[in-house]
């Protein structure tokens, strides 16, 4: 009798076996699918220049999502010295790649300084938008703002950019990634050397910044 029940339990045994791992492997996906991936794109003030690595804002911004038990992944894609026209060449690839919940876009800051004319600045930020969401991506436009030496009329035009790609796009913004830093009574305590990069000492306040309204974008 032995003989002939053990290739029947073998068998049930095996399909025991074979269902599980099927069920393990099914499952998997889905608690790694839970996980949002946040895509940053930036320059240098993303790229943690002069900074020694982990410490930048996004990584602290990291840090603060797993503190609060927020289920989301940081992949930051900034090179120091881009500009949105680099931004928009490298984001197809990018959000091939990564497939991102959110798309948290930190360009425009080197248009700027390089002079670049704000229509271009603009239109290359409005079409970075338009891919991300055509992606199903939800994006976040991390507003900047210049120095007063550039003129009051050109400063508020150029912060005004992201505002109007917004509106337009009906995407989030922050109005100002430096508030509390570069508007700061005391700023020159928050920046490096070279007056223009923020220091280790700034980063925790920029993290700050950007914390809530990424939080309104995940957890919708």
């Amino acid at each position: 009798m032995s003989q002939s029940t053990s290739p029947r339990l073998s068998r049930r045994n095996g399909l025991l076996i074979s269902l599980a791992v099927l069920a393990s492997a099914l499952s998997a996906p889905a608690h790694a699918s839970s996980q949002a991936t946040v895509l940053v794109v930036g320059d240098s003030i993303s790229a943690e220049y002069g900074l020694p690595r982990g410490t930048g804002w996004v990584a602290l911004l990291q840090k603060q999502l797993d503190s609060g038990r927020i289920p989301a992944r940081l992949v930051n894609a900034s090179i120091s010295g881009d500009t949105t026209a680099g931004g928009r060449a490298r984001l197809p690839q990018l959000l091939k790649t990564h497939q991102p919940k959110v798309l948290l876009l930190e360009l425009g800051a080197n248009d700027a300084l390089r002079g670049l004319p704000l229509a271009q600045t603009q239109a290359n930020l409005t079409a970075m938008t338009q891919l991300a969401q055509q992606s199903g991506a939800k994006v976040l436009l991390l507003g900047m703002q210049v120095p007063p030496n550039y003129g009051a009329s050109y400063t508020r035009q150029f912060a005004q950019v992201f505002a109007d790609v917004g509106k337009a796009q009906k995407a989030a913004v922050l109005p100002f990634l430096l508030k509390g830093v570069a508007d700061a009574p005391d700023a020159l305590q928050y920046f490096q050397s070279d007056r223009i990069h923020p220091n280790a000492k700034a980063q925790a306040r920029i993290a700050g910044n950007v914390l809530p309204e990424l939080k309104k974008l995940l957890l919708k």
